[in-house]
């Protein structure tokens, strides 16, 4: 199936990563938004759970190995052309992880990551992300602090 112009919506899977340096982020080096910076992600293959999308796309784009906590929430990023067509529709399924219990967490940029490193939360205003993108890595930070809450 094409991704553009398709007969139904693509599935990606976005993963927020969470450490100790803030949140890990990838340089998209393919487009959509080629260069700028993103959550991990992408595409899921079919017979893959979205779960295992996730802990292969951050394996793929920054050498790091995860582990999901949990699903943050799933997003619909549809645009359209002049004539009103939808050109794109990409159903984002967004995860938490953080780095698995004993793995390297310095990130390699790999795969269509042109980047990949890690910023703290305060210095992620200045990095032009997309609305949903900042939103979601806000509502996965609440989500951790929770889960780090509930286990103390």
């Amino acid at each position: 199936m094409s991704r553009e112009y398709p007969d139904r919506p693509v599935v990606g899977v976005g993963v927020v990563v969470i450490g100790p340096a803030g949140v890990l982020m990838i340089r998209r080096g393919k487009p959509p938004r080629e260069g700028q910076w993103s959550l991990p992600g992408g595409g899921q293959n079919l017979g893959e759970t979205a779960f295992d999308a996730g802990l292969r796309e951050v394996r793929e784009e920054t050498g790091l190995a995860v582990e999901v906590l949990g699903l943050v929430d799933v997003v619909d990023s549809i645009r359209t052309d002049a004539d009103g067509r939808v050109q794109y529709h990409y159903t984002l399924v967004d995860i938490l992880a953080v780095v698995a219990p004993g793995a390297p967490a310095e990130p390699a940029a790999g795969g269509d990551a042109a980047a990949a490193a890690w910023f703290g939360f305060d210095d992620l205003a200045g990095l032009g992300l997309w609305s949903e993108t900042e939103r979601v890595i806000n509502l996965a930070r609440e989500m951790h602090q929770a889960l780090a809450d509930a286990d103390r």
